[in-house]
């Protein structure tokens, strides 16, 4: 994937901004695990997702974690670069789940680009309104829906990024994503085994009626 796929606005962009991006930016491979983020104590800079997933969440003060987004293919992770945005404050932490291929701008090129180029500024302007109002958008599920319909969600979502309806997680990575304790997550599988529809298995999680799922807690809110 070429670094001006990442940039609708790269038409737009003067030649020498172009030429900036393309001379500093660099092809890396970020292994599973490996935090670009850290609350701000960490700053990769500028990464363009070309192949994996990376996650963002937040800690609480006893040690619970909630995703806050995931990045996959063709995503731009803002987020990585928040030190160099001295306005904003994030206390959050970036991961890669995945093994990940990306493109990195360094931090100072960051700077430098959004301070130069007012089509550059103005499209990060953009993409971070973007995710203020994914993130937003999170931490209203978490306080006005109800647990079941979140984890129905989570099952589907997981299912449809996996490509597979046999999913290979752990109760305690779902609380995490959820902001919830490993025991809520487990009674809540049981009970959707119960009702037929998962199985559950050491270290997995087999969806059996997606179709029931998405009927009895997706569709039903809409």
């Amino acid at each position: 994937m070429r670094i001006q796929d990442f940039f609708p606005i790269w038409s737009k962009l003067a030649p020498t901004t172009q030429e900036k991006i393309q001379y500093y930016t660099n092809k890396t491979t970020i292994k599973q695990g490996t935090v670009l983020c850290d609350g701000g104590k960490e700053c990769s800079g500028l990464v363009l997702v070309c192949a994996g997933q990376l996650r963002a969440y937040i800690l609480s003060e006893d040690g619970r974690e909630i995703t806050v987004s995931r990045m996959f293919e063709h995503d731009i992770c803002l987020l990585c670069a928040s030190c160099v945005m001295p306005n904003i404050q994030f206390d959050i932490i970036i991961k890669a789940e995945k093994d990940t291929e990306a493109w990195v701008i360094p931090p100072w090129i960051f700077k430098s680009l959004q301070e130069e180029s007012v089509v550059f500024s103005n499209y990060m302007n953009d993409l971070m309104a973007m995710n203020f109002s994914e993130t937003m958008w999170v931490m209203e599920q978490i306080l006005w829906k109800s647990f079941d319909k979140r984890l129905a969600e989570f099952l589907i979502e997981e299912s449809v990024i996996e490509g597979t309806t046999n999913l290979t997680i752990t109760h305690e990575k779902i609380a995490n994503h959820l902001g919830t304790a490993r025991e809520v997550v487990t009674r809540m599988l049981k009970h959707f085994q119960t009702d037929e529809l998962i199985i559950l298995k050491r270290g997995t999680i087999e969806i059996i009626n997606s179709e029931k799922i998405i009927n009895i807690y997706i569709k039903r809110m809409q």
